[in-house]
């Protein structure tokens, strides 16, 4: 039984859903999305709710069956909501710059690094160690933050580099304090 796929989804006002078949189709104030889900789904919408409903138990049927309402939910959230990802500089020196839609990443390299947001991602830079990315994809808003993140992930032994806002860095003993 899966507890997630089991789950309503509600549907808030302004929010429209379209479904065809396994294609379906959300607007909402953010903007669209539209994404074609497993033929074995069945999406059902009832007044401001959507369902999904499985043909049978079988192992993949129960797999899909939670990816789809997952799927499905961040849908409607990203198109009512959004989502955001805030990622922060910590070193000396680490700064970040806003050029045009994209950034250029100051994090002690012989070069700056330009990242260029896809399509439906903003990047937006608050002081010099602070960047948001925002968008109504999950995926691809999360997949940015990871790539950003990537550039200078945090040292394990001091703590510099570009971390997500609120991630706790275990730092490591360096050589000497093992000695002790």
């Amino acid at each position: 039984m899966s507890r997630i796929g089991n789950q309503p989804i509600p549907v808030p006002s302004g929010v429209q859903v379209d479904i065809n078949g396994s294609d379906v189709t959300v607007k909402g104030g953010q903007g669209e999305l539209s994404t074609t889900f497993h033929r074995d789904m069945k999406i059902i919408q009832e007044e401001n709710v959507l369902r999904v409903e499985r043909p049978s138990d079988e192992g993949q049927h129960k797999a899909l069956h939670g990816l789809t309402r997952s799927l499905l939910a961040n849908m409607v959230t990203g198109v009512s909501v959004g989502f955001q990802r805030e990622l922060e500089l910590v070193g000396v020196g680490y700064r970040v710059q806003k050029s045009g839609e994209s950034i250029t990443l100051n994090v002690m390299y012989s070069h700056p690094v330009v990242m260029d947001p896809p399509d439906g991602v903003t990047l937006e830079v608050g002081g010099n160690n602070r960047i948001t990315v925002k968008g109504i994809d999950k995926q691809k808003v999360g997949q940015l933050a990871a790539q950003i993140r990537k550039v200078r992930p945090p040292n394990i032994y001091t703590g510099k580099g570009i971390r997500f806002l609120g991630e706790q860095i275990r730092l490591k003993p360096g050589k000497s304090a093992r000695r002790a």
